[in-house]
């Protein structure tokens, strides 16, 4: 995904998820097959014994999904920050 400007941004995907859409905003960033990188997670997370599932996770509440400007977790502190 691109922003107005045309800088390439990093966003979880909304049209090619099977989970998050992670796997598929990483691949439509870097310029992967989306499948590639969803096989390059499951071997890493069966190598490592699930810290590709950690990571996964984690970049799930820190990226942001496409069309939003704030992530999961930015919206957390933010809220906290409020409070």
């Amino acid at each position: 995904m691109s922003n107005g400007n045309g800088t390439k941004v990093l966003a979880r995907s909304r049209k090619d998820r099977v989970l998050a859409g992670v796997c598929a905003g990483v691949a439509d960033y870097f310029g992967l097959d989306a499948t590639l990188v969803r096989v390059i997670v499951a071997v890493v997370s069966v190598i490592t014994g699930g810290a590709g599932v950690l990571a996964y996770l984690a970049a799930w509440v820190i990226i942001p999904e496409e069309g939003e400007k704030t992530s999961i977790a930015q919206n957390i502190v933010g809220k906290k920050q409020n409070a």
